[in-house]
């Protein structure tokens, strides 16, 4: 069930074992909150290839990263991929439970993540650069 994003290519969707439990657990949990936000969720976990959190690539997005993203018109935005309760618009900081959210985790850079808003409106990024989380913060 693809609501919120795009499709992409199996291999292109690489998330850590420690991202992917959590997350799992975060959709479920949010099952009769949210439904159709974590049914997208857990349509891309089940989707993840999963790896070890130490093997896991530098320009892949992951939970606690700041990615630097473009969108239309060239505009330039960095965000932090954040679980619900570390969100905040005005800092940037960007919940795994949006639609935007959902779309990035897991892509690499250069890829273009598209999404439907809450709206219905078609959106995408590209993937500009990532910058990996600090010790520690991805497990918050």
């Amino acid at each position: 069930m693809q609501h919120a994003t795009g499709l992409r290519p199996q291999s292109q969707l690489l998330v850590s074992d420690a991202d992917h439990d959590r997350l799992m657990g975060l959709a479920r949990a949010y099952l009769d909150r949210a439904l159709e936000t974590a049914e997208d969720l857990l349509s891309e976990m089940d989707r993840a290839v999963v790896t070890d959190a130490a093997a896991m690539p530098a320009d892949v997005v992951r939970m606690g990263s700041t990615v630097t993203i473009s969108g239309e018109g060239g505009n330039t935005q960095r965000i932090t991929l954040v679980y619900p309760g570390e969100a905040d618009i005005a800092e940037n900081r960007i919940s795994v439970l949006t639609p935007m959210g959902t779309a990035l985790i897991g892509a690499t850079v250069g890829q273009v993540v598209c999404w439907s808003s809450r709206g219905g409106r078609e959106l995408s990024v590209t993937v500009e650069a990532v910058d990996m989380p600090a010790s520690g913060q991805q497990r918050s």
